[in-house]
């Protein structure tokens, strides 16, 4: 059974409390209210960063577009009643058409149309453009946060969390808030211009009231399932984890062969089914209460208007308003109506995406724990020989229980060339992790000449290490960039690349590449892409940490994907690379061991043996097991 993992308080979501008493309430209401004003500022910021033309521009045409419907109706409302008059007085027959005022106020509204259609169009362009700016914004600022997030977060579910739900409201959630929230300015403006139309009337002005009381339900409604919708998503973001992780396992470009070979995609269409139904159980409970409280809020507000319209009728039949005057009135009642279910219900949106968009905030808090423990780091001093010493070293993995390992002493001096040796979960690969401060440990200390590795200068300190991990990257890239990350602060030369491939023995399958080493690698974006198998794959990782030609020499299984005589020849160059180096070797084959000037044998997270292969085979202890064992192994295999 692997470690229990748990969300420790570093990675807990902050909660405003409930108030437990009536003085409570006011408390209460600031932190919740801080908190939106806080998270409104953080998108604004946001999309100031990305463009700040982008919010003058759209306040300024949600402003236009708030004043545009009332002036419309106006213009509407004057030429009903300009024909009423003409036709009833036989002015339009006497001055003719085109001297009719009719005509005049008909361009007008054709103008306004075409004002209209324009604002429509330009805000439209505007939003699509600031949703490409504000995503590629946040994502960047995303991606930049990772560099800085310790990898122990990586084991952690909790942060997996935080990071799912900050990729999610990435592009989507910013940009959303503020169609919003110009959407509420432009409903505000327009709520306002005909609120003024009816106040304006003495027999009308008291119908404001009653659309707004009316509405007020409304609003409560709102606002109560837009946290409870967001409450739910929070709880349920594991559910939305499997969903993914389930639908993306299908269509895994490296699991694509062993998932057709298993048959194993409905495994996975059914894992993915029995999750969605769980979770789509509780999302559908919401919608259909929502539903039905808005349902009948719909019927009372529209019983509402027929009274309101039926009593604007009695005063056109009894002589009091005209036709237009009819028009103008109930387009108002219909529109303030609108107006204040659009600012009710965008706000509520409103207040439920800053909420969602607390999950990015929350990720962009995260704090890195590998830092620097002084004021002023040391700069690691490059091409030189170094001394590295491990005292009285444990580690256990954060939520975990159970150390992987447990007071390791050892000291490697320059130039020394060691073997870590171990059956697997032994500690190897952690204790790599730990000698390049990937992570700190959990007690004990590491020095790199004399000084704690907690007191380097961290880029200057990474500079030291080139490094092979046994889980190497596989980059889409050509054949150049996957070696030049090796060191991407120096600008690589020709002749440098080459001598990497040569190295590591992949010049002969590069040269046969049609773009040699400009070739784009893997399938992925480029119809030309080549495909490597995992050996070649490997000799490129290999070229990487020849390229680096950096202090410290780490290689974690470096020659695993290889055959023997391919291995043989890369350690045969690793001997010209690791001249006055510190080297260090994780190996499951032994035979690499056997040139090594310190051999590390570790078993259950403890240092068991340290020796010269000579003296650690004349011991006959754990070493002698392990390499007599595989050395049989091999001679059997030769005899067959």
């Amino acid at each position: 059974m692997g470690p229990r993992f748990g969300p420790p308080q570093d990675f807990a979501y902050e909660k405003v409390k409930k108030p437990t008493g009536f003085k409570d309430v006011p408390r209460y209401l600031k932190e919740l209210l801080g908190g939106f004003f806080y998270r409104y500022g953080y998108i604004f910021m946001l999309v100031w960063q990305s463009g700040p033309w982008i919010l003058i521009l759209l306040f300024l045409l949600s402003a236009l577009k708030g004043v545009l419907p009332v002036l419309g109706s106006l213009i509407s409302k004057n030429i009903l009643n300009e024909l009423q008059a003409e036709l009833s007085g036989g002015s339009f027959l006497a001055a003719g058409f085109w001297h009719s005022s009719v005509v005049f106020l008909l361009g007008l509204f054709f103008l306004y149309q075409i004002i209209n259609s324009l604002m429509v169009t330009v805000r439209d362009g505007v939003t699509r453009i600031a949703g490409e700016k504000v995503a590629k914004q946040v994502k960047v600022q995303i991606m930049e946060k990772t560099k800085q997030i310790d990898l122990a977060a990586f084991d952690l579910p909790a942060f997996y969390e935080k990071l799912e739900n900050a990729n999610r409201e990435a592009g989507m959630r910013p940009l959303h808030i503020l169609t919003a929230t110009f959407n509420v300015v432009s409903a505000i403006i327009e709520f306002i211009s005909f609120l003024l139309v009816l106040l304006t009337v003495p027999e009308l002005w008291w119908m404001v009231f009653v659309i707004i009381a009316v509405s007020v339900p409304s609003a409560v409604i709102n606002f109560i399932y837009r946290r409870k919708n967001f409450q739910y998503m929070r709880r349920r973001s594991k559910d939305r984890r499997q969903m993914n992780y389930y639908a993306n396992l299908t269509v895994d470009k490296d699991l694509a062969k062993e998932v057709r070979i298993f048959d194993l995609t409905h495994i996975f269409v059914e894992k993915y089914k029995q999750v969605f139904e769980k979770y789509f159980s509780g999302i559908k409970k919401l919608i259909v209460q929502e539903s039905l409280w808005f349902s009948g809020i719909a019927v009372v507000s529209n019983v509402t208007n027929f009274f309101l319209y039926a009593l604007i009728v009695y005063y056109v039949l009894s002589g009091r308003f005209f036709i237009g005057d009819y028009a103008l009135y109930t387009g108002a009642i219909v529109s303030i109506s609108a107006c204040v279910g659009q600012i009710i219900s965008i706000s509520a949106n409103i207040y439920e995406g800053t909420l969602f968009v607390d999950n990015l905030i929350e990720f962009m808090k995260t704090k890195p724990k590998v830092t620097c423990h002084r004021e002023k780091p040391v700069i690691a001093n490059a091409n030189h020989s170094h001394t590295i010493e491990l005292k009285d070293v444990s580690f256990k993995y954060p939520g975990a229980e159970k150390y992987v390992l447990r007071h390791i002493n050892l000291k490697f001096a320059p130039g020394e060339t060691v073997v870590l040796i171990g059956l697997n979960g032994a500690g190897k690969t952690t204790l790599i992790k730990l000698l390049t401060r990937l992570y700190d440990p959990t007690e004990g200390q590491i020095l790199l000449d004399g000084v704690d590795l907690k007191d380097y200068d961290l880029h200057s300190l990474y500079a030291l290490f080139g490094i092979v991990f046994q889980d190497f990257g596989k980059y889409a890239f050509t054949v150049r960039e996957n070696i030049m990350f090796g060191d991407i602060h120096k600008k690589a030369t020709d002749s440098e690349i080459w001598e990497s491939l040569i190295k590591s023995n992949a010049k002969d399958f590069v040269s046969r590449m049609q773009d040699r080493e400009n070739t784009p690698l893997m399938r992925i974006f480029e119809e030309n892409g080549k495909e490597l198998s995992i050996g070649q794959w490997q000799k490129l990782a290999i070229a990487r940490a020849f390229y680096a030609d950096a202090d410290i020499l780490i290689l974690d299984e470096p020659t695993a994907s290889l055959d023997p005589m391919a291995e043989q020849e890369i350690f045969n160059q690793f001997d010209c690379l690791r001249e006055n180096k510190t080297s260090i070797f994780v190996s499951h084959r032994l035979s690499s061991a056997t040139v090594a000037s310190m051999i590390v044998v570790l078993e259950n997270g403890m240092v068991v043996e340290t020796g010269t292969h000579r003296e650690l085979m004349e011991k006959k202890g754990k070493y002698h097991l392990l390499f007599t064992t595989q050395a049989q192994r091999y001679t059997e295999e030769y005899n067959d």
